[in-house]
């Protein structure tokens, strides 16, 4: 077997190389003279085009792979930030609805205790409300240390809501005017008209209609809708002259023997937040 001479390969390849460089040479200074392209040149360029290409292909597909993933994470990331702005600004927007929702309920009370300047009174949050017991009583954050005793009077906002029927050390029950408990949320009240006062006593609530009726009504006034109800005063257990509301309407009672009389309540009974209890008239005897 005949044996490869390395120095005669070597002597090949370095003719091969000069005969590529020549020729790469030549069709260069070619192009320089002629701007068209010979076929030796258009071989050469589409030989070294291609071997670029599947070169370089790889290279160029991670590239772009990476670039995509880190753009897809940057998306998520940009799209995660807005999401907890939106969320933050929902909150946000909820904490100052709130807020404006309880500076007008304060507002209320204020104009409230501005009109009951007669009156000795305190004010005191709603701690509790159960669901269950909803129509019929809350719980509030002033009790026997504050001055409350039972049967007081309680305001909200701008008329009567019930009156205290059971007080610890910090804290009162207080039973409202919408309770079903008969014994318990009786006032005496005064209706007055054109032609003078008739008097009666509170003591149904209208669930469905949201309206407060007085019946036992005294007097053979004629009263009509628009006519202010406030308590009387009769009885002791109350004073007199506490905002209730307006008269609605007046109808027959059950037997046909009396009237009963429909009043909207100027207090609003399901968002009570705030309460003023009304402990006695400024400058009566302890």
């Amino acid at each position: 077997m005949r044996k490869s001479n390395p120095n005669k390969n070597i002597i090949i390849i370095l003719i091969v190389a000069i005969i590529v460089v020549t020729t790469i040479s030549i069709t260069a200074a070619s192009r320089a003279r002629d701007s068209k392209t010979n076929i030796v040149q258009s071989a050469v360029n589409d030989t070294i085009s291609v071997v670029d290409k599947v070169i370089t292909a790889p290279g160029r597909w991670l590239t772009g792979g990476v670039q995509s993933i880190a753009n897809l994470l940057n998306t998520y990331e940009e799209n995660q930030k807005l999401k907890n702005e939106v969320d933050q600004y929902d909150e946000v927007k909820q904490q100052t609805k709130n807020q404006a929702q309880e500076i007008e309920r304060l507002k209320d009370e204020l104009e409230l205790n501005q009109t009951l300047t007669s009156y000795q009174k305190v004010t005191a949050n709603v701690i509790t409300r159960s669901p269950d017991t909803w129509q019929d009583m809350l719980i509030v954050d002033k009790g026997s240390s504050d001055g409350v005793e039972g049967n007081m009077a309680v305001m909200s906002k701008k008329g009567l809501i019930g009156r205290v029927m059971e007080v610890n050390a910090h804290s009162s029950k207080i039973q409202l005017l919408t309770s079903d408990n008969k014994s318990s949320n009786h006032f005496p009240v005064k209706i007055s008209s054109a032609k003078g006062d008739s008097f009666g006593v509170l003591n149904k609530y209208d669930v469905k209609a949201q309206q407060l009726i007085a019946s036992e009504i005294t007097g053979e006034q004629d009263i009509k809708a628009g006519d202010v109800v406030q308590t009387s005063g009769l009885g002791g257990n109350s004073p007199a002259d506490l905002a209730i509301g307006t008269v609605i309407k007046v109808k027959p009672d059950s037997y046909g023997l009396n009237r009963e009389v429909y009043i909207k309540p100027y207090a609003q009974m399901y968002d009570i937040s705030v309460v003023t209890i009304i402990q006695r008239m400024a400058g009566a005897a302890e």
